[in-house]
């Protein structure tokens, strides 16, 4: 039973927001493109949480701007920050090691067929694909690397990476944030008390398409002997 909530744990937004606070949200959403090592941990969902708790994370951690917009508004800049920085590592790293990625092995924190989904996915969408990749689970975490791996231009892949970090960041943390509000102030209902519902939702959402494709995509990745 321990061991199941420890996995539970992993992929609970809130577990980790009260874990580290602020820094570490801010470090798990770098480490899902920059470090590929986050595709199993919660990103979207992570976003809307917090947004709900946007304003205790700055007090905590800087004090509060005595707003709860600003309070947001720095979280969701910092996320958007590190999402950018992730994503132009991620494309260096492609650019850097080309084809000899998809010679490596597989290990725990890295699995093949996610890197030919991701090369599916942009070959399908082309530079589209950077924005939209950042609102699907897995796929934003390879999609850098193909990016630099195919040699999109540096220019290119900075606007569309800072467009897509700016447009995820900013509507899931403050869709957080006021949805809290709203139905707070409306309803009396404190969405912090019902946050294993949200977070079922938001995870079946936004990995629908991600299961999809699994069961009626078909992969590239050639045979093995």
């Amino acid at each position: 039973m321990d061991h199941f909530e420890n996995w539970k744990n992993l992929v609970n937004p809130e577990f980790y927001i009260r874990l580290g606070g602020f820094w570490l949200v801010i470090f798990i959403i770098f480490a899902e493109t920059g470090l590929f090592v986050g595709f199993f941990l919660p990103g979207d969902s992570l976003l809307f949480i917090s947004g709900i708790y946007s304003v205790e994370m700055v007090t905590n951690t800087f004090g509060t701007t005595g707003s709860g917009f600003g309070d947001t508004t720095i979280v969701a800049g910092s996320i958007a920050l590190a999402a950018i920085i992730g994503n132009e590592l991620g494309y260096w790293i492609g650019h850097k090691t080309g084809p000899a990625f998809y010679e490596k092995k597989d290990s725990f924190f890295f699995k093949k067929k996610y890197l030919y989904q991701a090369t599916e996915f942009f070959e399908k969408h082309g530079s589209l694909a950077i924005i939209v990749a950042r609102f699907l689970p897995i796929v934003r975490t390879f999609v850098p690397i193909v990016a630099g791996i195919v040699g999109m231009s540096k220019k290119r892949f900075l606007l569309d990476n800072v467009i897509g970090a700016l447009l995820w960041s900013f509507s899931l943390v403050f869709a957080g944030h006021y949805l809290d509000r709203f139905f707070l102030d409306q309803f009396k209902i404190d969405l912090k008390a019902h946050l294993e519902s949200i977070i079922l939702v938001l995870v079946l959402v936004t990995t629908l398409p991600v299961i999809l494709k699994l069961i009626f995509g078909k992969s590239k990745a050639p045979e093995q002997d």
